[in-house]
């Protein structure tokens, strides 16, 4: 019977190309203009690590008063190179890491191939096994490693190719700036978006880190961080200078696994920052934050307003074209009363002219998406030219989302035909036998 009633649907819907080229191209335009609005909101909001986002916390200590507070109230994100280490040598989460941005020379033994700058991290050990990361070659350096100042690197798959033609590199040298490290794990394909573990610092979708060092072997090198420096007031000449001032620029990220870690951690800051205005430090009361993951982005507003609100925006529009298409499918639908009304004196049920024309307009809902896709498809690709490029490097067209257009445009047509079906269901057969 379905495939009957698809057959005199497509046959209807031949009789009149005009009225059906109509509702297809309204029912397309409003799911375009959703679907490629929403492509970039899940671009830009994704959940960067899922399986373990509720469990990523990131500490932010009141380094500079009340004055320097955002919105009043809000201490700054990054953290000061003094607290950042006491906090790390206290070691109160099952793993946490200090970091911050570098970006070293790297220099190749291949002389046909140039010294490039690499983005990278300063990091502790326990920052892979926090992270899950995925690793080639190797693995992550120790935590005697960070405590000896080794001199250890982890690069990433691109790096390794560029350098290594894509060999195993683990125990090779490479050459950042004017130092050799070894190689101690490569990394699989990584590169989370948005880059949450470092938005304090770093823009959320900027350019992959290629390379990480140890934290205290970085400092050791004087490795300035590439952004996010931020102070009151200018420290002293010369890098140890820094290192002891009040300016903030590192990043900070625990993992605690149950309510009660957090618990202690939140009052495990509360009491470091009691404890440095004992200590005459700070001269405020503590205003410190722990926010986790969805907090944290939601926080640097990593989705900006202007996205979600041209999505409802588009949502909208995509009512508008319902809208429009209940009155097109009404009349389309009124039109065949006589022949409703015929069907119905042969003994059709009511269920079955709301099958049919349910099926009339299911057709329609699915050429409306195949039209909705191509759409899409363009609307993403003017998309890639307004958008930054780590950005638009996200907004695609996935097997899911094109499930996700058909699916929208077929149930959007079935919920605009609602209406339209119920008033066919109820044309009284002897009325229309009479007029004919």
């Amino acid at each position: 019977m379905l495939k009957y009633y698809l057959q005199l649907g497509l046959r209807r819907l031949r009789r009149n190309p005009v009225l059906t080229a109509l509702m297809v191209m309204a029912i397309g335009f409003g799911v375009a203009s959703s679907m490629t609005t929403y492509t970039v909101l899940r671009a830009m909001s994704g959940d960067p690590i899922p399986w373990k986002s509720d469990k990523l916390f990131f500490p932010q200590i009141d380094a500079w008063g009340p004055d320097s507070r955002r919105n009043g109230t809000e201490p700054r994100a990054a953290m000061t190179y003094v607290d950042a280490v006491s906090m790390m040598r206290d070691h109160r989460a099952h793993l946490q890491t200090a970091l911050y941005p570098i970006a070293p020379t790297v220099h190749s033994d291949d002389a046909t191939q140039k010294s490039r700058t690499a983005p990278g991290q300063a990091v502790y050990s326990e920052f892979f096994p926090m992270l899950d990361v995925p690793f080639l070659y190797g693995g992550g350096w120790t935590a005697a490693d960070d405590e000896q100042h080794a001199k250890v690197a982890v690069i990433t798959k691109s790096l390794n190719q560029r350098l290594f033609k894509g060999e195993n590199s683990v125990g090779r040298s490479i050459q950042l700036d004017s130092h050799s490290y070894r190689v101690s794990g490569v990394l699989d394909d990584w590169h989370p978006q948005p880059k949450f573990y470092d938005l304090a610092t770093t823009d959320a979708f900027g350019p992959a880190d290629q390379v990480f060092l140890p934290f205290t072997t970085a400092t050791d090198a004087q490795l300035a961080t590439k952004s996010g420096f931020m102070c009151v007031q200018l420290p002293d000449p010369g890098y140890a200078a820094m290192l002891s001032s009040s300016c903030v620029w590192i990043g900070y990220m625990v993992e605690l696994g149950s309510p009660s870690e957090v618990s202690a951690y939140r009052a495990y800051l509360d009491g470091y920052a009691h404890d440095q205005q004992a200590s005459g430090r700070f001269g405020w009361a503590p205003n410190n934050r722990l926010s986790d993951l969805p907090a944290w982005l939601d926080f640097w507003q990593v989705v900006p307003s202007q996205t979600k609100i041209s999505f409802v925006v588009a949502l909208c529009l995509l009512l508008v074209c319902m809208v429009n298409t209940v009155g097109l499918l009404l009349a389309k639908f009124l039109r065949r009363s006589g022949e409703i009304g015929v069907r119905r004196a042969l003994g059709a049920s009511r269920l079955a002219i709301a099958a049919q024309f349910g099926v009339e307009a299911g057709t329609i809902g699915a050429a409306g998406g195949l039209f909705g896709l191509m759409l899409t498809w363009a609307g993403i690709q003017a998309m890639h030219g307004l958008l930054p490029r780590q950005i638009a490097a996200l907004a695609h067209i996935d097997p899911l989302l094109l499930w996700q257009t058909l699916l929208l445009a077929v149930v959007a047509t079935v919920l605009a035909g609602l209406y339209p079906i119920w008033r066919a269901m109820y044309v009284r057969p002897s009325l229309q036998l009479k007029e004919d």
